[in-house]
């Protein structure tokens, strides 16, 4: 069985037989894969009413545990994006009434921003759903598969400098 990238691998063997083209299999599969993915996830929040960045902030408040709750800055680092990205997503949660912005005692220059009731039991739903459909998009790798893949992945971004959330 072949993939599209065999066949990108194919046509550069043929027109360039003295270049190990090696690199482009591994790259091109992740990129290809990470396009179908993203579209995988975009149609499953959108089922569920949402874009994946607004599952991304209530989750990431979610599993920051009680009281469930984080500065922006701390959900700009988790999110990898711009301050005024970050502000703009807080404000659109907020106006949909699954987040709500609290002064800090400790710091009355800095705001946290925390999950309400609403966004709590939204969050709270669709994790297993999310999981599930997790399952169901790798279905096709067995358990050792899985690992292997994992393992794998997680080396490449360890090389690549990705080692923690801040």
């Amino acid at each position: 069985m072949a993939d599209a990238v065999d066949e990108v691998l194919a046509q550069w063997k043929r027109e360039r037989p003295d270049i190990d083209v090696w690199p482009m299999g591994v790259i091109g599969r992740i990129t290809r894969l990470s396009l179908m993915l993203d579209k995988e996830l975009k149609d499953f929040f959108a089922g569920h009413g949402l874009e994946r960045w607004e599952f991304d902030v209530l989750a990431t408040l979610r599993r920051s545990g009680p009281p469930y709750e984080l500065t922006a800055g701390a959900l700009n680092k988790a999110a990898m994006v711009t301050s005024g990205a970050i502000t703009n997503r807080i404000d659109r949660l907020a106006s949909r009434g699954l987040v709500e912005r609290i002064r800090d005692d400790a710091d009355r220059r800095s705001v946290r921003v925390k999950l309400t009731d609403q966004g709590w039991t939204l969050i709270e739903r669709l994790v297993p759903l999310h999981v599930a459909n997790e399952a169901r998009i790798l279905r096709a790798l067995g358990g050792q598969e899985r690992d292997d893949l994992a393992g794998a992945l997680r080396d490449l971004l360890e090389s690549l400098g990705d080692t923690s959330l801040e």
